[in-house]
């Protein structure tokens, strides 16, 4: 028995990832919760096999989803998960001790990476520590900025007490480096967009962090050790950086629309 604990999961189109998720959690959940944004695979039908609680609800934002999922759960004890993440065994045995005897408000695990077939341990990516399992009085998804709704993150209370299991939470990211590569042009002309709005600007340095995010995930952050997807990871790294602070200034510098004339005036 012990505390009560309800998992919250957030869907859309998740058929290639929700059952090794929901299997992962084995007898660990009170309730398993799933807010879907009116999935058109197979996800509904999935998780109907697990009997959770599925509940279908307009996408306005992954902070804004996963902290509506929150506020319906049942409990007030949640382990959020993403519909391509899963726990490992000794993750699991850990959190059904937790629930056995509750000690902290929160509690951080190691988040490992797997790039096609491949775990990665370095490159910036792990341990890449998150807080998934809290009270949810004590803490609540948010963005990096107010309104931002990308790299969004679990925030505790000042006063909350966060502690960390061992164990590994699995993150199945990217299946093939055209996958890496698409998420990473629509997730930078996001981000470009809400750094104009915030009222950002880009300076010639901005451009340099590009080179430097490289230096760092592939040196000094040993992504070399990760041998060939190592480099593919740091390099995609690195196009994000570029390619935000492009769009960003593309943003703020619209170019000119000019009509293409010969010298006569007309068009050619």
């Amino acid at each position: 028995m012990g505390i009560p604990l309800s998992v919250a999961i957030i869907t859309f189109n998740e058929e290639k990832n929700i059952r090794r998720c929901l299997t992962s959690l084995g007898d660990l959940a009170d309730e398993i919760l799933v807010v879907d944004s009116f999935s058109t695979d197979s996800t509904k039908k999935i998780c109907a096999e697990f009997g959770v609680r599925f509940v279908e609800h307009p996408f306005s934002g992954h902070k804004e989803q996963k902290n509506h999922a929150i506020s319906l759960a049942r409990y007030d004890h949640i382990l959020s998960l993403d519909a391509d993440e899963a726990l490992d065994p000794t993750l699991q045995n850990e959190i059904e001790k937790v629930k056995q005897k509750w000690k902290a408000h929160a509690y951080t695990f190691n988040r490992l990476t797997r790039y096609g077939q491949q775990w990665i341990f370095h490159c910036g990516w792990y341990p890449n520590r998150r807080v998934r399992l809290f009270d949810r009085r004590k803490a609540r998804w948010q963005g990096p900025h107010e309104g931002s709704s990308l790299h969004e993150r679990i925030e505790t209370d000042p006063d909350a007490l966060v502690a960390h299991l061992p164990g590994h939470l699995l993150h199945y990211s990217f299946s093939s480096i055209s996958e890496h590569v698409q998420k990473t042009d629509t997730y930078t002309t996001i981000a470009a967009q809400e750094a104009f709005k915030r009222g950002k600007r880009t300076h010639l340095y901005d451009f340099l962090r590009a080179p430097w995010q490289f230096f760092r995930d592939y040196i000094v952050r040993r992504g070399f050790l990760d041998g060939e997807m190592g480099l593919t990871i740091c390099a995609v790294n690195a196009l994000y950086v570029f390619l935000k602070y492009s769009k960003l200034r593309i943003l703020a510098n619209p170019p000119k629309v000019s009509e293409c004339t010969d010298r006569n005036g007309r068009d050619p």
